[in-house]
């Protein structure tokens, strides 16, 4: 696997570990059941800490821990099982997350583009992806269609604005 972060291919400094698995060295990526029973263990260590949310574990259920933990990554268990883009919206919107958003699992070169809009500044991508595919993944669109947390403004916003602006005019 790849890390795409902030659009730019990057190595990836954090370790997923299984709940089975002992510790390493620096930052890691834990399931919810082991960040629910080693909290205080994985924060006394003194390294960044993640946890990795599946498909049925909504943000909802680390929202009290956020400001503690450096990244959330969200599962795509398969190509159509969406509910990563809600959460991820929700961890920026209602949440007001700040750390590092992670897309894992299925990750298809299809949603970078959405990802991205949805509040993902990371993406585990399979190693076939180049930052050529995936420049062009992002540039598919020019105008989005919908307001997201990319801050972009979409299509009928921008249509009005300049309605407006050419009734000023006239």
């Amino acid at each position: 696997m790849q890390l795409i972060k902030n659009g730019k291919f990057v190595a990836d400094e954090w370790k997923h570990v299984a709940d089975d698995e002992a510790l390493p060295e620096g930052a890691v990526i834990v399931s919810l059941q082991r960040w629910q029973k080693e909290q205080n263990l994985l924060l006394s260590r003194g390294t960044p800490v993640g946890v990795q949310l599946k498909s049925g574990e909504e943000p909802s259920l680390i929202a009290e821990h956020l400001d503690r933990l450096a990244l959330v990554a969200l599962e795509f268990p398969v190509y159509r099982n969406g509910r990563a883009f809600s959460y991820a919206r929700l961890l920026r919107e209602r949440y007001d997350y700040k750390g590092e958003v992670r897309a894992v699992g299925a990750v298809l070169r299809d949603q970078f583009y959405f990802l991205v809009r949805c509040g993902f500044d990371a993406l585990e991508v399979r190693d076939e992806i180049t930052p050529e595919i995936f420049a062009e993944s992002i540039g598919t669109f020019t105008h989005p269609y919908q307001p997201s947390t990319d801050g972009a403004e979409p299509v009928m916003s921008l249509r009005q604005r300049l309605a407006a602006q050419a009734r000023k005019a006239s």
